[in-house]
């Protein structure tokens, strides 16, 4: 039987990037860099005790000084008392987290009808080149399994505005997945106002009232578990380099602001190039008052800045800059592209701009880590941003695809580095 590279690429592609997921968990690969600690010192005794004491940590579980969900930590309990080995329940996690693959390439599918299976599948795979994804597929961790809901309650919103008749059954579908996305992960809850907004536009009051009474009794075991039970775990873990006794909410916006936006640039640099994109660049360089409203932020947004890498995380930029240099001159100077890039998406589109504000208050505490942006960005930017970009002639160009894997590729390799450094 004649063998087509050119036909079955895609299949040979995923086979490659499932085999060097598979092994990187046989070496113990952790490219977002505490992966592993994290799950072998924070997940791992509180998945023994629910394990054995299921009630009594359930209900003391804000002692224990972790400030994720306690629902993937319940799950892999369970798993755990079925096999017994942690390297079998870590296996079945890493497969489980397939299915964000899977989820992602189905929501193109409907988002982009004219893409066919191969094309569907080369993009869908570049998320097995995400550190963050095979860090966490590797070494479980609560926000992986939360935007594997996310995007499957994604899938469930594209079904509902590509169907005539704005069927409610998918809108239901995707507030129940956004549940127990937000359970997993409470930082996706957030994205509930973007999915409220376009539902307030299409449906009449009496399905509105629906819609929030679902919200509100999805929502009640979370609020009896933390103001009623007063298990309020979201505060209990410590953040790197604050002196408080627990997490530390920070509501300096210039830092999120800042750091955010250069994150978001930098996995959606490739875009740049692209005709639409490149003239919407340029015409907010040729207008004065944009122009001028953007320095203006950004000089507000510097002044403000207080962000130091003792709190770790930050984003690309901001350790590329204190790596060179020892300041933030660099961070400041791709600022002022990414503030252009962003500006010339949501200025126009309210649409953009609310999918931009949720990015900026979905991250509430002090530490801003890329593993919460990437490959979120990436995902978000294909599904729900409002572009003029033409994505059939886009998607059809092999040089295009190339952009997008080489900006994957490259974070890869700076995320092996970035561990080379540290060890």
């Amino acid at each position: 039987m004649y063998f087509s590279l050119k036909k079955n690429f895609s299949i040979i592609l995923l086979f490659f990037l499932y085999l060097s997921i598979i092994f990187g968990f046989v070496i113990g690969e952790d490219l977002n860099g505490g992966a592993a600690h994290d799950y072998n010192y924070a997940y791992k005794p509180i998945i023994e005790r629910f394990s054995n004491n299921f009630h009594e940590t359930f209900l003391k579980y804000d002692q224990y000084g972790q400030r994720h969900s306690p629902i993937l930590i319940i799950f892999l309990a369970f798993l755990f008392r079925i096999f017994e080995y942690d390297f079998i329940v870590r296996l079945i996690h890493l497969h489980l987290s397939l299915f964000l693959i899977l989820f992602f390439f189905h929501s193109l599918k409907i988002r982009f009808k004219f893409l066919n299976n191969n094309i569907g599948a080369i993009i869908a795979s570049i998320i097995f080149i995400s550190p963050t994804f095979r860090s966490l597929a590797i070494w479980p961790d609560s926000r992986l399994f939360g935007l594997l809901f996310f995007v499957l309650s994604l899938l469930y919103f594209l079904k509902f505005k590509e169907s005539k008749k704005k069927n409610f059954y998918y809108c239901l579908l995707n507030i129940l997945f956004l549940s127990l996305s937000s359970y997993i992960s409470p930082n996706f809850s957030v994205f509930s106002i973007y999915f409220f907004y376009h539902y307030f536009q299409k449906f009449d009051y009496k399905r509105i009232f629906i819609i929030i009474f679902v919200n509100l009794c999805l929502a009640f075991p979370a609020f009896y578990y933390l103001f009623i039970l007063k298990i309020f775990f979201l505060s209990s873990g410590k953040t790197p380099g604050f002196d408080g006794a627990g997490t530390a909410f920070d509501f300096n916006f210039a830092n999120k602001i800042i750091l955010i936006s250069t994150i978001i640039f930098f996995h959606l640099i490739n875009f740049i190039l692209e005709k639409s994109i490149f003239n919407k660049l340029k015409f907010f360089l040729n207008q004065k008052k944009y122009l001028l409203l953007l320095i203006l932020f950004q000089t507000i947004l510097i002044y403000n800045f207080n962000y130091t890498p003792d709190f770790t995380g930050g984003g690309i930029f901001f350790h590329m800059s204190y790596f060179f240099f020892k300041n933030n001159y660099l961070l400041y100077f791709f600022l002022f592209f990414s503030l252009l890039f962003i500006f010339s998406f949501i200025l126009k589109s309210f649409n953009n701009f609310l999918l931009f504000v949720i990015l900026i208050i979905s991250n509430i505490q002090l530490s801003v880590y890329h593993k919460y942006y990437e490959p979120l960005i990436l995902i978000i930017f294909l599904l729900l941003f409002e572009t003029k970009v033409d994505f059939k002639k886009y998607f059809n160009s092999k040089k295009n695809i190339f952009y997008l894997y080489s900006v994957a590729i490259i974070f890869f390799i700076l995320s092996i580095s970035k561990r080379s450094l540290i060890s």
